[in-house]
């Protein structure tokens, strides 16, 4: 459904770490996961991550779609011409951490992406990119899908 709709609620998910967000910087997207990695297995009380701050609207977004389940916007460090996130309202930290009762979240988190970039004019193609963990330069620590368009990606991607 397009516009706004209700917060979801914060899930657990064992052996996995809550979501924290990494400390800014220029020193690129691989320094800022490792330090994001190693942050997330410090004890205590994490902070909430930039894409919780998206979702309770503490921090502003150019907000692309909205429902109950999963917000997409646009990422504010495009990598392409056309470059949005697909979040799940619920914090899952990582794709490693998903469990069999999510299967249903996932694909509506690729049936969103799909349903955007087709908004978006991605017509000829585009590329969905989910990092995991510190060699996947996961920067934030709360699932995330990017969606890559608008020109020819190379391959390999890494």
């Amino acid at each position: 459904m397009w516009g706004s709709a209700r917060s979801g609620t914060p899930g657990s998910y064992p052996g996995c770490r809550r979501c924290y967000v990494a400390a800014g910087g220029q020193d690129g997207e691989v320094q800022k996961a490792q330090r994001a990695a190693k942050a997330s297995e410090e004890p205590g009380q994490r902070p909430p991550t930039i894409f919780s701050k998206i979702i309770d609207r503490t921090m502003r977004a150019d907000i692309l779609y909205e429902d109950d389940k999963c917000l997409a916007f646009r990422d504010v460090a495009p990598q392409a011409p056309v470059h949005f996130l697909v979040i799940p309202k619920r914090p899952i930290p990582r794709l490693s951490c998903v469990a069999v009762g999510d299967a249903e979240l996932l694909g509506h988190l690729l049936l969103v992406a799909s349903q955007t970039a087709k908004v978006e004019g991605l017509v000829d193609g585009y590329r969905v990119v989910i990092n995991d963990g510190k060699q996947g330069a996961q920067s934030v620590y709360h699932l995330h899908l990017h969606v890559l368009g608008g020109r020819q990606m190379g391959w390999p991607p890494g």
